[in-house]
């Protein structure tokens, strides 16, 4: 019996790594069909979503058992507990992709990016895809250094997020409400799915040190 249970408890885990490697694809992907207008790639991460989805079910099936039937203590017990709240944080990183690939298909076969702000969606882009597959790795070694550096990743996506409306807002900007709007919804998208992949690392920190790293908390929706 306790061989299946820390079986189970691997199983959680491992679930959580390729949850991260899913949606670091996702984000990847769903920025090259913003930015190349590739109807392809846009359609991939909605249909592969469903695969995020059904990981995350099963990841929070085998993590009630594991409440249920073990009544874990200590550091299982906040494995299992942060286990909960990764796999959440993760699902919703799958969700933003999957709303910035939406906004490319709709779109299609327009560009949705102007060509002098490709630079700052592009550098959104690739940092959310950094944070998002550093956020597995924190999960695979919880390493607390490189949970504290996701935090520098997070200021990189704020940032941007700042310089991208000071564009937009800016007298300069001719190309209509219709892709301000859309511009605008793509930076709250990128900022969000990074304080969710943000929020994986406060949970790993939470589980080896029992401690929480910050009471601001990173994954609540707005």
């Amino acid at each position: 019996m306790r061989a299946s249970y820390h079986e189970q408890l691997a199983e959680v885990g491992d679930g959580l790594i390729e949850m991260s490697r899913l949606v670091g694809s996702a984000v990847s992907k769903a920025t090259t069909a913003l930015l190349d207008a590739d109807l392809s790639a846009a359609e991939t991460v909605i249909e592969q979503d469903e695969e995020v989805n059904k990981l995350y079910r099963q990841l929070d099936d085998v993590a009630v058992q594991l409440l249920a039937r073990q009544q874990p203590v200590a550091i299982d017990l906040r494995a299992i507990v942060t286990a909960l709240r990764m796999s959440s944080d993760l699902e919703r990183v799958g969700d933003y992709a999957v709303h910035i690939a939406k906004v490319a298909k709709r779109r299609h076969p327009a560009t949705v990016v102007p060509v002098e702000l490709r630079a700052t969606i592009l550098e959104m882009g690739q940092a959310a895809t950094r944070i998002a597959i550093k956020a597995g790795t924190v999960i695979a070694t919880r390493d607390l250094t490189l949970a504290a550096q996701l935090l520098a990743d997070d200021d990189t996506i704020d940032e941007l997020h700042a310089e991208l409306f000071e564009k937009l807002l800016s007298e300069n900007f001719e190309h209509g409400v219709e892709a301000a709007i859309d511009l605008a919804l793509l930076g709250r998208y990128y900022e969000r799915l990074a304080d969710h992949a943000v929020s994986v690392s406060h949970a790993v920190t939470y589980l080896v040190t029992g401690e929480h790293s910050d009471p601001e908390s990173y994954a609540a929706d707005a």
